[in-house]
């Protein structure tokens, strides 16, 4: 059934497309709030819109606010929020003009630092239930049909579809995890978009769901109320009906970061990014099921943080740089964080840049045990300033391929230092 205040296409439109940045798995889509342009991540495993991140250069009205106390994964304690309701939301077309929100005030709750773009906020059920939404992770691309005039695709060698239960805002697939020395393990997974990570399960011997012998501790992420931590692994493979994608990265998280959802269900972990993103998906909330269909990523070897090193955005700095020319003026780049440049009278070039902190470190890790340490100002890596590239970029040279050696100059208590390590093998075969 489609809210009478809901999103809605303009009459006869039958779809909207939207363009999205994909940044480390996460989906970015431009959306407008009371006439403010933001950006939202869009997440199949959140209720309401949540807005996160303002920033003093951000200006939003927002409408009928009450204080409320609300709580999401992680470690920490609840947290007050400001509900608001009576917004006006649009993306592209697709309006809705009487959309509930979230606004949370902690300015420790801030995904942008680690993206390396600003993020505002996340978005879900309501788009989802409102539409048919198709992601297609190839082209970077979301279609917003109009459910009554959308005709569902016939299944084809490379797609299928499959029955998506939805409970209580969220969307849940059946699948199976396949173990070395165990009977496959059939699982209800949460589909979650908003998870940048491929695959988590929770630790329940009873059913089958033993963590592997080979596992390390590990930041697996952060949540509304907090960090998350849990057993990094890997398993022999992942089915969803009859894609299998074979020693498929996962994790299990620590139940402590689920302390507050007392009631899982029969709910046996979640389906991230890294596995949704292979696909191109047709989310059908209404028809109570889901499309996917094989894409260019789906043979993709699975990502591991091979240096042990998290790294985030940490306000700003200046770099002075020797150029040959000077022409005496000052511009302004508008980049993801703002990038000033002053040419000065001796041909010197100073610029303010975004300042990349290591901001964790994994015991035992090749960067831990050559002696990086968190807090560490990043500077270059084999040679190359990072001040010319984005994190991402920068966390993708750390971890090119296994046996690479890596050079890293850091700045510490206001002194150079270089240091090298060789990329090894998180798991051994």
């Amino acid at each position: 059934m489609i809210s009478a205040q809901g999103f809605k296409l303009p009459k006869d439109q039958k779809f909207q497309k939207i363009n999205f940045e994909m940044i480390n798995n996460l989906i970015i889509v431009p959306l407008e709030i009371n006439g403010a342009k933001l950006t939202f991540v869009l997440d199949s495993g959140v209720g309401k819109p949540i807005l996160f991140n303002l920033s003093d250069q951000d200006s939003l009205q927002i409408n009928n606010v009450s204080e409320v106390t609300i709580r999401g994964l992680g470690d920490g304690e609840p947290m007050k929020a400001l509900k608001s309701k009576g917004n006006a939301f649009k993306l592209g077309k697709a309006k809705n003009y009487n959309q509930e929100l979230y606004v949370v005030l902690d300015k420790e709750i801030n995904f942008s630092t680690s993206l390396g773009i600003p993020v505002h906020g996340i978005l879900g059920y309501e788009l989802f239930r409102d539409f048919v939404v198709e992601i297609n992770y190839g082209a970077q691309s979301i279609k917003l049909h109009n459910p009554e005039l959308y005709r569902p695709p016939a299944n084809t060698r490379k797609s299928q579809t499959l029955p998506l239960s939805i409970d209580r805002k969220k969307a849940y697939l059946q699948g199976t995890v396949l173990f070395k020395d165990s009977e496959n393990v059939p699982v209800k997974l949460l589909v979650d978009t908003g998870s940048s990570d491929a695959l988590w399960l929770f630790h329940e011997p009873e059913k089958g769901l033993e963590i592997p012998e080979k596992n390390y501790e590990d930041y697996l992420g952060r949540g509304l109320s907090g960090d998350i931590f849990g057993k990094r692994t890997k398993v022999s493979g992942i089915k969803i009906g009859d894609f299998e994608l074979k020693d498929a990265k996962a994790a299990f998280p620590y139940r402590e970061s689920f302390g507050f959802f007392n009631n899982l269900g029969d709910r046996n972990g979640s389906v991230g990014g890294e596995i949704l993103k292979r696909f191109n998906i047709i989310f059908d909330y209404g028809r109570e099921q889901v499309t996917l269909k094989k894409n260019g990523n789906f043979r993709a070897p699975f990502q591991y943080n091979l240096a042990g090193i998290a790294l985030q955005h940490n306000g700003l700095r200046y770099i002075a740089e020797s150029i040959a020319d000077f022409n005496g003026v000052v511009r302004e780049d508008d980049s993801s964080f703002g990038n000033v440049q002053i040419l000065l009278e001796n041909k010197t070039r100073l610029s303010l840049v975004p300042e990349i902190v290591v901001s964790g470190i994994r015991a035992g890790s090749p960067a831990h045990e050559a002696g990086l340490q968190e807090g560490d100002v990043i500077l270059a890596v084999n040679g190359k300033s990072i001040h010319r590239y984005k994190l991402q970029e920068v966390l993708k040279m750390l971890n090119e391929k296994e046996g690479k050696r890596i050079k890293v100059l850091i700045e510490r208590y206001d002194r150079d230092l270089m240091f090298t390590f060789v990329l090894k093998k998180v798991f051994d075969d």
